[in-house]
């Protein structure tokens, strides 16, 4: 098969090669997946790049990039039901501790991990569904039902928190969101109640106003390092803090016991990592928003296979209304 292949840390440009590499047959519980999309996410860049933390040299001789993807099943190992055969899927933790990722014709992984594609649902869809999707959904509904109770979204314009922002609305909750200039309105498009610039030096209070003065229960956060301080003045006691970034400040303070004494639930979400039936609830959650129309995935730009290197720029620059994908010729 054709493969998008990374032997040594660096640049997209520098590293990124195509090659010819045979696709293991799948073993006992395996099924192999004829990819059509295989999305680009930041941690893919950053694993590329030897960016992420503690990375040091190469896990494997030579890597396939991207966990997330799209593509009908087309082998299956013993033990997986043949009406699998010929089933649309998504794929999660494509690359996740493995060497071979979606950015390829094929990929051969644990069955569990190609999840049927609902009905009515598009391949570039599924593409976006693994690291995003999964994020989204978990962060809104991993402490329960959000029906008649205020979720802030810190960061909505982002491809998770934009998301994020259409499942709150969609479970019932009233829903707050940070972001600034275009996504503003990016976000009242997705159905935010109110869009505030996280910019505004009183962003506290204006989060308070939103609410008719009144704390948030929950905080979908991007970036939990910058917004520590705002997050612990507008949670509600036993609110929950679920965040799933912190990029710009990777050590930062953290005001325990103002959150103590709120008895706040303060969670660091990994997805990769999820539980089996936390993942089983997130999927299942997922697939209903998706079904009943609650839920588009907008894709930012799609790029052909052999311009792999510019998909990874183009999530490198940021600034993304939607996600990027890869096209498997």
């Amino acid at each position: 098969m054709k493969a998008v292949t990374y032997r040594a840390f660096g640049t997209a440009a520098d590293v990124l090669q195509i090659e010819d590499i045979a696709c293991p047959d799948p073993a006992p519980g395996e099924v192999t997946v004829d990819l059509q999309f295989s999305g680009v996410n930041p941690s893919d860049v950053k694993a590329r790049a030897g960016a992420r933390a503690g990375a040091t040299e190469l896990p494997y001789p030579a890597i396939i990039p991207h966990s997330d993807g799209a593509g009908v099943i087309s082998a299956i190992g013993a033990g997986v039901s043949r009406d699998r055969l010929g089933q649309r899927v998504w794929i999660w933790n494509g690359q996740w501790q493995r060497a071979f990722g979606t950015a390829a014709q094929q990929i051969t992984l644990p069955a569990e991990q190609a999840v049927a594609l609902p009905d009515g649902v598009d391949m570039e869809t599924g593409a976006t569904l693994g690291i995003p999707g999964l994020t989204a959904c978990h962060t809104v509904f991993g402490g329960g039902e959000v029906a008649g109770k205020t979720v802030l979204v810190q960061g909505g314009a982002g491809t998770v928190g934009h998301l994020a922002v259409q499942l709150a609305r969609w479970g019932g909750a009233r829903v707050i969101a940070t972001a600034r200039g275009a996504g503003l309105k990016r976000v009242q498009d997705a159905g935010a109640h109110a869009a505030l610039d996280f910019t505004a030096p009183d962003l506290t209070a204006r989060i308070l106003a939103a609410n008719d003065g009144q704390p948030v229960d929950r905080i979908v956060e991007v970036e939990f390092g910058l917004n520590a301080a705002t997050d612990t003045a507008v949670i509600a006691e036993n609110g929950q803090i679920c965040a799933y970034g912190s990029a710009l400040a990777m050590e930062p303070e953290l005001p325990f016991y103002p959150l103590m004494f709120k008895a706040v639930t303060l969670e660091m979400t990994l997805v990769y990592l999820l539980p089996t039936a936390q993942r089983a609830a997130v999927i299942a959650r997922l697939h209903a928003a998706l079904q009943q129309g609650g839920l588009t995935c907008p894709v930012a730009g799609t790029f052909d296979f052999d311009q792999c290197a510019a998909a990874h720029r183009a999530v490198e620059h940021g600034g993304r209304e939607g996600a990027v994908l890869l096209r498997i010729a």
